[in-house]
């Protein structure tokens, strides 16, 4: 029975092409039953979200698009939801665990999809451009996370079908266009680079000047991500390939002042004979 599953699955995932009118009826209906049976979510441009929405929205497409096909493949083998606030650039993220016996040998896998909160959190706050993931611009947060889920759920039907999942291939791709009408396999949420250079100017390589704890710092901007990682110039910092040493800060972005690099210190010139 379990290869009875695969094999249709597989066979329909490749071949089967849903009608449009009937895929956007379908996430539509989601979108709704998601609003009204949530206890967390209150509205489109939800303020607060949780797992346990993932794994509903999970089971609503899993019914709805394969009838169940997905809980069936899985059997018991462990799939679990977490929303992470450290997901910076990726919008999702689907992975599987492989757990081996002392021996080596294969014992079980689970598998573990993974949202990021600070992408859907910063977008949809006013900006003027559009907000787009897999190709399909989203009206919310809840618009977006279905895409989000959408692309994470081929994830997880690739790797249980054919071990193995690469959004930029032509399978992946052929299958979201055919049940979800994605056209991309990217995002265009608002990243915290982005957000960091609309609201408050500031990008890599910047020079700024912050407060910690009473002491002024002036350094560079080396990454941004939830706060900016700025180096400051320290002989007993650590060794860098430009061959200085510096001390590394993770900074809110609202403590951040933009600032000009400081004067290059030049030895004086020595008095001749």
């Amino acid at each position: 029975m379990p290869h009875m599953i695969e094999n249709e699955l597989a066979e329909q995932l490749l071949t089967q092409r849903l009608d449009p009118g009937t895929i956007q009826m379908g996430t539509r209906a989601i979108y709704q039953r998601l609003l009204e049976e949530s206890a967390y979510l209150d509205g489109g441009n939800f303020r607060r979200l949780h797992a346990n929405d993932l794994r509903r929205m999970f089971d609503l497409y899993d019914d709805l698009f394969f009838a169940g096909a997905c809980r069936k493949m899985l059997g018991e083998m462990p799939l679990t939801f977490r929303i992470s606030p450290r997901m910076t650039l990726a919008a999702g993220k689907t992975m599987r665990h492989e757990h081996f016996t002392p021996q080596g040998l294969p014992f079980y896998c689970e598998y573990e999809i993974v949202v990021s909160s600070p992408l859907l959190m910063q977008t949809f706050c006013g900006e003027e451009r559009e907000a787009t993931v897999s190709g399909l611009v989203c009206r919310d947060r809840l618009e977006a996370l279905q895409r989000v889920m959408e692309h994470e759920m081929v994830h997880l039907l690739e790797m249980l079908l054919w071990h193995n999942s690469n959004c930029g291939a032509a399978r992946f791709q052929g299958i979201a266009e055919r049940f979800f009408l994605h056209t991309h396999h990217t995002h265009a949420l608002i990243t915290s680079r982005e957000r960091a250079w609309r609201e408050f100017g500031i990008r890599a390589g910047d020079w700024v000047s912050f407060t910690h704890r009473g002491a002024r710092f002036t350094g560079r901007v080396n990454r941004i991500t939830r706060r900016a990682t700025v180096l400051v110039r320290d002989p007993e910092g650590v060794r860098y390939s430009d061959g200085n040493h510096y001390r590394k800060f993770y900074v809110p972005l609202t403590l951040l002042q933009r600032t000009e690099p400081p004067a290059e210190r030049t030895k004086p010139a020595a008095e001749g004979v």
